[in-house]
């Protein structure tokens, strides 16, 4: 069991580095929202996968939230009240990484992202023992 617990640490860890780059991004002097916004998506990507290897759920290796949301809600029923949340940070996983596409993103939008990846975040924590949390 330890190494599932430090396998769940590890995935909810970079989760929470994506989480602080997110706020650091938000709230430098020189703002960079569209990044901001990658890494809500990111950590809330993490997150999930942190439960999803907490039970045992396999998942394909890739960056759609609805599909792990798919995964998760079976045995993490209570985050369906989150669904729409997560699925509004799935955009931020391509489209602002590339010249062309969402680039002007503007500070209360990365703000919304944050405020709903920290939910996330603190919802799936509750979902987890203590001892899978990262050490922050």
């Amino acid at each position: 069991m330890a190494v599932q617990f430090d396998e769940v640490r590890s995935w909810l860890q970079k989760a929470y580095h994506d989480l602080l780059a997110a706020r650091i991004l938000i709230n430098q002097e020189l703002p960079v929202y569209d990044i901001a916004c990658f890494h809500c998506q990111q950590a809330v990507e993490k997150a999930l996968k942190a439960l999803l290897i907490w039970h045992a759920v396999p998942f394909r290796r890739v960056h759609s939230l609805a599909y792990l949301m798919d995964l998760c809600e079976p045995v993490a029923p209570s985050l369906r009240m989150l669904r729409d949340q997560v699925e509004a940070l799935a955009p931020y996983a391509v489209e602002v990484r590339y010249p062309g596409d969402l680039l002007l993103i503007p500070r209360a939008e990365a703000e919304q992202a944050l405020k709903a990846a920290e939910q996330i975040w603190n919802a799936i924590l509750e979902l987890l023992p203590d001892e899978s949390h990262p050490k922050i």
